[in-house]
């Protein structure tokens, strides 16, 4: 179950489990979630993807992403993971959710992606699987690096930082 994803339709409705690997193989449409952790100077937490990451290894991302195992709640999967990746907990609020297909290497990434903010002013401790570095980042130097060097970043962080920064134009964390 530990390898497992949930797969699900299009209307984010579960309709079984299926192996990690074989569901972006396939290109199996699935539930994931991706945090953004920022502090109190309104800077992100990006992390750099450890290079021996099935994909998109070395590319910079949102602060953490994964997937719920079948039969474990999204929120409780994103809370789980910060701590397992990022050596830190902190409230989690769910803004807003997207879907998306993309092939990267081999593989499809084709995710039901559920977005998570949250705030916290320390510093991350990071599971070397996982990432290889991470850095706090203004949204207004990012945008510009993006823009920039978009192949330093992740499919799904460079669609989904878009609306997370709409979002803050509009709300507050």
């Amino acid at each position: 179950m530990k390898n497992e994803v949930i797969l699900v339709n299009k209307l984010n409705q579960e309709i079984g489990s299926g192996e990690k690997i074989k569901a972006h193989k396939e290109g199996k449409l699935h539930r994931a979630f991706s945090i953004f952790i920022f502090n109190s100077k309104g800077q992100l937490m990006i992390q750099q993807r450890a290079k021996a990451k099935y994909h998109s290894g070395g590319l910079w991302s949102n602060t953490c992403c994964s997937h719920p195992r079948p039969k474990e709640k999204t929120e409780d999967a994103a809370k789980r993971r910060l701590e397992e990746e990022m050596g830190f907990v902190c409230d989690l609020k769910e803004i807003f959710s997207f879907t998306y297909k993309a092939k990267i290497g081999n593989l499809i990434e084709h995710e039901f992606n559920h977005v998570f903010i949250g705030q916290y002013d320390d510093v991350a401790s990071l599971n070397r699987d996982e990432a290889n570095d991470w850095k706090w980042i203004d949204l207004k130097e990012l945008k510009k690096d993006i823009s920039t060097n978009p192949n330093k970043y992740t499919v799904w962080f460079k669609i989904a930082i878009k609306r997370v920064g709409k979002y803050l134009r509009n709300k507050r964390i």
